[in-house]
């Protein structure tokens, strides 16, 4: 396994697997890697002849009261894990690579954007789709991988593939859970004992919407409303939001209808996490 800083470095490694008729899957991360972001790559592995991995803290995605500078990085980590899992090329460009001096031109999207995440962090889908498009460019793949806790982040991808015609597969991955339920993050490692198991809540709050789901609840403010009431129950837990939406628009709904996605963002402590449950 290869890692390479640079995107001419990239591009050679690619071009040279594409001119031999082999495909490649991609899986784009922000690095400190951790189970979830193993099933992608396991799962590029197995539908692919090549693996590229992206490890790449955007800065374009975080707003500026956000935790860039304290965001986790473990690239030797990262790169024994990526080596064990059959990844064949980890890219881990510097910001300066990815953006020259005087870079102006971004990819927005609008209506998809504006629900959920896109509320509360009003400059980071612009740097996701920003960041992704250029990967995309950079590394030409087949198909690119994608974990359903991020639920808004992949519709978005989808979308954007779609009205950019990306000749790019797009697949989604179940969410990963630790062994007690809370779902794998990167974030995780902000939490303090205490904190660890206040975060529960998440998950515990997904499993009672997705029974009221499962046991015919048609009304979604109904299922909304009982989701914030037992998050409100945790003294650590701060509501930044919990809706369902429509799973393809991300547009808030009153019904229960199938595609829906019902999604959470919790700050436990300082720390912002987020959790789901897609009805389809």
């Amino acid at each position: 396994m290869k890692v390479v800083k640079t995107i001419k470095e990239v591009r050679e490694n690619v071009n040279t697997w594409k001119k031999e008729g082999q495909t490649v899957g991609f899986v784009p991360t922000m690095g400190y890697l951790h189970e979830g972001h193993g099933s992608l790559i396991k799962k590029a592995r197995e539908e692919n002849d090549k693996v590229v991995v992206s490890i790449f803290v955007n800065p374009m995605q975080f707003g500026p009261t956000e935790d860039l500078e304290s965001y986790p990085r473990d690239l030797e980590k990262d790169s024994k894990f990526c080596e064990s899992l059959g990844a064949d090329l980890i890219f881990n460009p510097e910001p300066e690579e990815m953006y020259k001096d005087g870079f102006s031109s971004y990819v927005d999207m609008s209506v998809l954007t504006e629900e959920l995440c896109g509320l509360s962090r009003p400059v980071h889908f612009r740097g996701v789709c920003t960041v992704v498009s250029k990967l995309f460019n950079i590394v030409n793949p087949d198909r690119a991988y994608f974990g359903q806790k991020d639920a808004q982040q992949l519709a978005i991808i989808k979308h954007m593939v779609q009205d950019l015609n990306f000749d790019i597969e797009v697949i989604g991955c179940p969410i990963v859970r630790e062994e007690d339920g809370l779902a794998k993050s990167s974030r995780n490692t902000y939490l303090s004992a205490e904190e660890r198991k206040a975060a529960l809540i998440l998950s515990r709050t997904v499993k009672l919407g997705r029974e009221m789901l499962e046991a015919g609840e048609t009304d979604a403010d109904k299922i909304v409303e009982a989701m914030k009431k037992n998050i409100e129950t945790e003294p650590l837990a701060r509501i930044d939001y919990v809706k369902a939406v429509d799973g393809l628009t991300m547009q808030q709904i009153k019904k229960v209808q199938k595609p829906m996605l019902v999604a959470m963002a919790v700050y436990i402590g300082k720390t912002r996490l987020i959790d789901n449950t897609i009805w389809d």
